[in-house]
Formats: C-alpha cells, sequence, structure tokens
C-alpha cells in the first residue's frame, strides 16, 4: 500500500487549514468531500479483488452516497454502478453511466420504480434487474419485460456493525435458499436469467469476516447448484457489498489484499464472474461534517456543546447509535476534557457523543465529524424545517461547489408552487397517471 493511499483517513488526517477556509467560504454546516480519496478507495478495493480472482466485475452501490461528483469520478475510475431504486438509476445515468452497464436491485419496488425500470430495459437490453421476491417477477412480467434478471439470495446469515444492516438474515431480502433452485428453473422460462445475488450486511470489518465469508460460500453452493441441476447460463454471482471502514479511531482498517483472498476460498471454483458492489468502503472516509459551536453549557453532570449539524445533518448516530470521530478543528492542541455534542434539533436523540474527551471547544470553534461519506448526506432531512447543507469537493488543489445550500425556499417550494387544480375531493393526487393496479 503507497503512502499516497493508505488504507484509512483518520478525521485528524484532513488539512484543517483547509477545512477552515472552507467553512469560511462557503458556512456550515458543511459537508466536504475529497474526490482523490474516492478515487484511491475505488482502486485500492478494486486492485486487491483483481489480484485474487479471475476478472471480477466491481460495481460501486449508489445509495452510500448519490452525490453526482461522487458518481463522476467513480465512472471515470472505470467503476460501473449498482443502483437500488429509481431515483439512483435516473441520477447515475445523469452523472454519464450507459445504462446497458447498470444494475437495478429492487426491494419492494413502487410501480414507478418498476414501471421506469421495464421501460429503461426495453431500450438499453443490457440493464440488469435483481430481484428478491416471486411477486417483483410477476409484476415485471406483467409489464412486458422479459430481459435480464438476477435473483437475490437470503442466505439466513447476516453480518455487520448493526442489526438493522444485517440483511442477509432478514426476511425483507431475498429468496429463501431452498427455494432458489426451483425458482430458477421457473424464471429461465419467462427471462434471461443472468446471476444470483446476495448482500449480507454492511461494515463488515475482520472480526466479521468468517461470518461474512460462511455467506459467501453458501450463496456460491446455490450458485452452482442453480447451474448443474438447472442448467442455467449464469454470468455472475453477486456477493453485495458491506465491507466497513473503522470508525472508531482504535479499531483497525480492513486489509483488503486478506479480504479479497478470504472471499476467493470463500468462493471456491465458480464458473461465473463474481460480481462485487462496496459502497461504504469507497465514500465512508472520504468525507467530512464541519460544524460550528454555538453554545457551551457547563452543567452538574457534564460539558454540553452544542453546534449548528444536526441529526437532520447526520442521522446515523440517533438511528444506529453511530460512532463518528470528532476533531476540534480550531484548537486541536487545546487541552482536552470530556463532553457531549448535539445540535439544535429538539430531541434528546440528536446527540453526536456523549462525555467524549475532545480539545475543549469554544464559541465559534469548527468542529470536524469524520467518516461522514457513507449515508450522510444521503440520509440528511429537512427535520425543524431546517435547509440541507451546502457541500464542496477538494480535487486536488482546488475547491469546488458540488452542491448548493438549501434555502427556505426550497424547504417549502412543494407547498408553494402547488396547483390547487390538482388536488381531488379525497385530498388524492388525481393528475398523476396510474399506470398499473398492481402498485
Amino acid at each position: 500500500m503507497s503512502d499516497a493511499s493508505p488504507p484509512v483517513r483518520r478525521v485528524t488526517d484532513w488539512e484543517f487549514d483547509r477545512l477552515t477556509g472552507a467553512a469560511e467560504a462557503h458556512d456550515t454546516p458543511l459537508y466536504v468531500l475529497d474526490t482523490e480519496r474516492v478515487r484511491a478507495n475505488y482502486e485500492r478495493f478494486a486492485g486487491a479483488f483483481a489480484d485474487a480472482l479471475a476478472d471480477p466485475h466491481v460495481m460501486y452501490a449508489a445509495k452510500a452516497h448519490t452525490g453526482r461528483r461522487v458518481l463522476e469520478t467513480l465512472l471515470d475510475a472505470g467503476a460501473d454502478i449498482e443502483c437500488a431504486a429509481r431515483g439512483e438509476l435516473q441520477r447515475a445515468i445523469a452523472a454519464g453511466a450507459d445504462p446497458d452497464t447498470l444494475q437495478y436491485t429492487a426491494v419492494n419496488p413502487p410501480a414507478a420504480d418498476l414501471d421506469y425500470a421495464a421501460d429503461l430495459g426495453a431500450d438499453h437490453p443490457g440493464l440488469t434487474i435483481t430481484a428478491g421476491a416471486r411477486d417483483t417477477f410477476d409484476r415485471l412480467e406483467r409489464r412486458g419485460y422479459d430481459g435480464r434478471v438476477a435473483i437475490r439470495v437470503n442466505p439466513g446469515i447476516g453480518t455487520g456493525h448493526h442489526e438493522k444492516v444485517a440483511t442477509g438474515k432478514d426476511a425483507k431480502f431475498g429468496i429463501p435458499a431452498d427455494e432458489v433452485a426451483d425458482l430458477a428453473a421457473e424464471l429461465q422460462e419467462r427471462f434471461d436469467l443472468v446471476g444470483i445475488h446476495a448482500h449480507v450486511g454492511s461494515g463488515v470489518l475482520h472480526g466479521d469476516l468468517d461470518d461474512h465469508c460462511r455467506a459467501i460460500a453458501t450463496v456460491a453452493n446455490i450458485a452452482r447448484e442453480v447451474q448443474h441441476e438447472n442448467g442455467a447460463d449464469l454470468e455472475f454471482v453477486d456477493f453485495g457489498g458491506g465491507f466497513g471502514v473503522p470508525y472508531h479511531e482504535d479499531e483497525e482498517p480492513l486489509d483488503v489484499s486478506v479480504v479479497a483472498e478470504r472471499v476467493s476460498e470463500a468462493v471456491g471454483d465458480l464458473d461465473a464472474t463474481v460480481a462485487l458492489e462496496p459502497g461504504r468502503y469507497v465514500v465512508a472516509d472520504a468525507e467530512v461534517i464541519l460544524a460550528r459551536v454555538n453554545t457551551v453549557k457547563q452543567t452538574p453532570e457534564s460539558t454540553v456543546v452544542g453546534v449548528d449539524a444536526s441529526l437532520a445533518t447526520l442521522v446515523r448516530p440517533a438511528m444506529f447509535d453511530s460512532y463518528h470521530p470528532i476533531a476540534n478543528v480550531s484548537a486541536p492542541d487545546r487541552e482536552r476534557e470530556p463532553v457531549s455534542v448535539g445540535g439544535p434539533c429538539c430531541t434528546s436523540a440528536d446527540v453526536f457523543c456523549t462525555d467524549r474527551p475532545l480539545a475543549r471547544p469554544k464559541r465559534g470553534d469548527l468542529l470536524a465529524i469524520g467518516n461522514a461519506g457513507a449515508y450522510g448526506y444521503e440520509l440528511a432531512s429537512q427535520f425543524h424545517s431546517q435547509p440541507r447543507p451546502a457541500e464542496v469537493a477538494f480535487e486536488g488543489d482546488s475547491t469546488r461547489l458540488v452542491r448548493r445550500r438549501e434555502t427556505m425556499v426550497d424547504v417549502t417550494r412543494v407547498e408553494d408552487e402547488l396547483d390547487d387544480t390538482h388536488i381531488g375531493d379525497e385530498g388524492g393526487d388525481t393528475h398523476v397517471e396510474r399506470q398499473h393496479a398492481d402498485r
């Protein structure tokens, strides 16, 4: 691993002077993206798996961060894109992706999503649609779709940093393993069955690899069964993503060369391309959030530090009890003391850390919240009618605004521009064409 591309970037590795300049130019809260880090992470991952596997297909899981500059950077680096929703398909295409290279993983897809995907597939037969429910395949067929499909498998094994992301054992995701072979035989008569897919969890580090690889071996065996017993000519077996980054300062980063070797061993002999979908690994440590301290309150229990970022800016600590490293950019060498950092939302969940030792914050200080690139801006909201923040990208020596800060006009636009003639007597959406009754 070269010094230019270390396996992890800690929040203290960012150039604090440059972060300060970005905050002064663009205000806070502010997302700061490093596109060179995005590219380096992808290339490190793809290179390690290319050394361990014969011609793997590495896609980027867009749901981690669909920002156009992220997608453009990865497309330029040679990545294909895996999408989990209609909007992600549209954003990937807008960023320059060839629709014939896209993979759409449908999870309980709304009718509008399937409409769009089926129409896209009619014009671009290279599109692949992955589904984890028989019902979804039936709905596709009713739309006239007979193109490329993959079966999402539920291996019954989940891994990852939180039970809410252990998808491999969640009944919501995938066809039960013992039903896949029969479904594959059926689908070969109705579609172009090209793949088997599974995603077992998110945030996988070295301690999770045994379970992760056990799930991969299970899926590989299912694929072999489909090939040998059903004669399916599978183009690929997609083992999803889930590869993690160390959020805690004392956690070791993944050695992706070791991970690639472990995955290769788990896959074994397989007459199909091995596909992978890193998301978090590519973008998590490539972005930070800058927040300004506005309140410092001493209480008998602790020192409470208020900032202008909130759970509307970054919801992961509230949603997953996630740890995000925090650094005092303004005074990194100041004496450390335990503080609790929270935002302006009227809920006790709006807290980024509790009693954590930080360089003592003062009003006006700039704090950086690390590892914000994965599921950060993606899950940002307008809670409390807070406009969502701006996002800038560090690209070499330049700093580029890639997403402007919302205003209150943006927050209220969908109400202010509403045409009353489109509201039915029941308050329904009478102007939306409902093409299919199955919903």
